[in-house]
């Protein structure tokens, strides 16, 4: 099983001007602790009530993170976990991941979802459209960017968004993973299937490996009924119940719940550093946890 570090909190000692050279370890260290992927949340206000902060507490905007990211690490893979989609335009969105994809060598991943965040979305102006309208957006977002990275780069005409081109230059140097973030079942699992490599459910005690599996079965049904492959869709959970990867009983323990989540076909993990200097979280998880994970396959 494959693991991710999810940054959620940039409230860091030493205060804003430790923030870059802390991000820098982070990259270097999560090179040399087997780390497959980084990712920051695409927020502009941190999340309150995560109990990592308040709403002035530090948050950084998430491409330009990756960006200063790339030029830190060699080999892991970069994404928001996830895209809110009323964030930016789509077509620049797709310029946005595929500058990211060619100046980290193709290893930019395009996590996507609704957005939710109401309360970020009235202090910066941003309009926050109904539900139903977000999952329209979103939908025509995937539409948009699998266009501006292929071969036609002709008009886009949607419902919510018109390009008179889909131009893309330079494109990826790979195709970019599309991962689409969240469990609903009657929506968000049918974008996955119809468009995506990847989904993203929670894991911990409020979302075991039996609500996990039952979220892949309605995957699979989705799948089934848009001919599509569920086994090419990469199947990771964000783990939200407690972890202590800084001693071998913690790793061995973590481990151990992982197991069940492999057994339903869950092959990537992603954690959380929630607080002080999450390097040394990174460096821990190289040494009781990244090993003990390899082996669930």
């Amino acid at each position: 099983m494959r693991v991710g570090v999810h940054l959620v909190s940039f409230d860091l000692p030493g205060g804003p001007p430790a923030i870059g050279p802390t991000l820098a370890r982070v990259g270097e260290a999560a090179e040399r602790a087997g780390i497959a992927n980084l990712s920051a949340m695409d927020h502009y206000l941190q999340i309150a009530g995560m109990g990592v902060g308040d709403a002035d507490s530090p948050m950084l905007e998430g491409y330009t993170t990756l960006a200063y990211l790339a030029a830190h690490t060699s080999s892991v893979e970069l994404q928001l976990l996830v895209t809110g989609v009323t964030y930016r335009h789509p077509g620049l969105l797709g310029k946005v991941v595929s500058t990211l994809d060619v100046l980290s060598g193709g290893r930019a991943v395009l996590g996507l979802g609704a957005a939710w965040y109401e309360r970020e979305h009235a202090a910066y102006g941003v309009p926050f459209p109904p539900l139903k309208e977000r999952f329209e957006r979103l939908e025509e977002t995937l539409q948009i960017v699998a266009q501006m990275w292929g071969p036609d780069d002709g008009p886009y005409a949607g419902r919510h968004y018109q390009l008179a081109a889909t131009i893309c230059s330079p494109q990826p140097l790979r195709p970019v993973p599309v991962m689409v973030g969240g469990g609903g079942e009657k929506k968000t699992l049918r974008l996955v299937a119809r468009y995506a490599d990847a989904c993203n459910l929670f894991a911990g005690p409020r979302s075991p490996a039996d609500a996990v599996a039952a979220k892949l079965e309605v995957l699979r049904g989705h799948c089934e009924r848009e001919g599509t492959d569920y086994d090419r869709i990469t199947k990771s959970v964000l783990w939200a119940g407690p972890l202590d990867p800084t001693s071998e009983a913690g790793g061995r323990t973590f481990a151990e719940q992982l197991e069940a989540y492999a057994a339903v076909g869950v092959t990537a993990v992603h954690v959380m550093p929630w607080g002080g200097d999450p390097t040394v979280f990174v460096e821990a998880l190289g040494r009781h946890v990244v090993p003990r994970l390899a082996d669930l396959g």
